[in-house]
């Protein structure tokens, strides 16, 4: 604290930041007791409102008790506007993103997963993993900074405690947070980065994710409105995958875009799509009232008069609705889905529907995926560990118990999509008027027979 003591009243940089380390650690900890309090006395969570206004008193608080302590040593009063600057110093990082801020800075950093605040793990573009510096200094105030960024997530309640014990949210640079305690031994959290917010199939192109020629057949997809379910495993691109598509669809038509949580940003860009419904799944309040799923939220879509309907991941009761918008005249819309093989998302589609409220049978399941989807885009890895598109399905009708369907694009020697089986005529025909080199790309699947 000597550093502190400097004539004129005047703080040096260095012992400036030593100070804010000090209030900011004090405050976080007398917040996480506050929090403990409340929640133990049945209080709910306090929103950004209340917090900034407790952080505030407890700000004062800590820095009229450095003054008192300065004064009892003989030594000079710290100067106002370096306690400005110490208190907005605490402000940001107790209302940013904290210590996870040098991380979500870093470009190279794809995900960052943390287990317990001082055991971080990042992974970085190349695909390794390395272990980082803690992000707080108590799991305690890991969650006190979880609480205060779901707080700036928007008007909906979003809790983050024993009760609710998973939070899911974007934080404010388009990266996807979830964090769990209570059912772990210590908090976890992990955070998804989004690379490309604004992809298009020319950066496909470019990150090897396709060749040309696949990239000029998957925009004739997407321009002739074919219906089209993307596929693949965790954290392989499926969202960076969608967003390309979307580029590809016209700025005049309107889309309403449902999502569990905001991932696709389509809203944000007002030249590309300047139609734009964007709506994100909520969770129940406190008392369990209030909340609203994606099959609902798909439902509402389809009365707001939409050219095409975009499910940002289909997990659950969403998937018969979002077949029902794909047959009834929303031709062009698009999804996700968690999938092995490309063949795997009918299942996954079928496991999916048969847990609904409706409680499909599978010969009904298949007759409304047929009926509704056009393709399945499917990514995976290379042999050298990159992501790519490793399998395209047309599909063609139902059969019982089975989808039946051809494979256009197959995983070829090194996991990539080469040709295979050739596209119905009637496909390829649509497909040239929506601007695909018909000749060229007839050539290429009888090519590679």
């Amino acid at each position: 604290m000597s550093k502190l003591l400097m004539p004129a009243g005047v703080v040096p940089a260095v012992g400036e930041r030593e100070l804010a380390h000090v209030v900011r650690q004090r405050v976080s900890a007398r917040l996480a007791v506050y929090a403990g309090e409340r929640e133990s006395a049945g209080l709910p969570v306090e929103d950004e409102t209340a917090r900034r206004a407790t952080v505030g008193l407890l700000l004062a608080e800590e820095l009229g008790e450095q003054r008192r302590q300065a004064l009892a040593r003989g030594g000079p009063v710290i100067d106002a506007a370096v306690e400005e600057r110490i208190a907005q110093a605490v402000r940001d990082e107790l209302f940013g993103t904290g210590r996870l801020e040098r991380l979500l800075a870093d470009e190279a950093i794809e995900n960052i997963c943390v287990n317990g605040c001082d055991v971080v793990w990042i992974k970085d573009v190349a695909g390794s993993w390395r272990r980082e510096a803690p992000v707080a200094t108590s799991d305690e105030e890991l969650v006190e900074l979880v609480r205060t960024l779901a707080s700036r997530t928007g008007g909906e309640e979003r809790r983050f405690d024993r009760g609710m014990p998973r939070l899911n949210l974007q934080l404010p640079d388009g990266s996807r947070l979830f964090a769990v305690m209570a059912v772990t031994g210590r908090v976890s959290l992990t955070i998804r980065r989004h690379r490309f917010p604004a992809a298009s199939m020319a950066d496909l192109v470019r990150l090897g994710v396709c060749d040309e020629r696949l990239a000029a057949f998957l925009r004739a997809l997407v321009r002739a409105r074919k219906n089209i379910v993307i596929g693949g495993g965790t954290n392989v691109g499926k969202t960076t995958v969608l967003r390309a598509f979307a580029h590809e669809i016209p700025p005049e038509e309107r889309l309403v875009t449902i999502e569990d949580t905001f991932e696709l940003g389509l809203d944000a860009d007002p030249v590309a799509h300047p139609n734009v419904v964007a709506m994100q799944a909520r969770e129940p309040n406190i008392e369990g009232q209030g909340g609203i799923d994606q099959a609902e939220l798909v439902r509402w879509g389809l009365r707001m008069s939409p050219d095409r309907v975009i499910v940002g991941e289909i997990r659950g009761a969403e998937v018969i609705p979002m077949c029902n918008a794909m047959s009834q005249g929303n031709d062009g819309s698009l999804s996700t889905i968690h999938a092995s093989t490309s063949r795997g998302v009918f299942t996954k589609l079928a496991s999916y529907a048969a847990q609904a409220p409706e409680r499909l049978t599978l010969e009904a399941t298949n007759l409304m995926v047929a009926s509704a989807v056009h393709f399945v885009v499917h990514l995976g890895w290379d042999l050298a560990g990159r992501r790519v598109i490793d399998s395209v399905r047309e599909v063609i009708d139902a059969d019982g118990t089975q989808i039946v369907s051809n494979e256009v694009y197959r995983p070829g020697p090194e996991g990539r999509a080469v040709p295979a089986t050739p596209l119905r005529a009637e496909t390829l025909n649509d497909l040239a008027v929506a601007g695909l080199d018909a000749r060229e790309a007839a050539c290429q699947w009888w090519g590679a027979l």
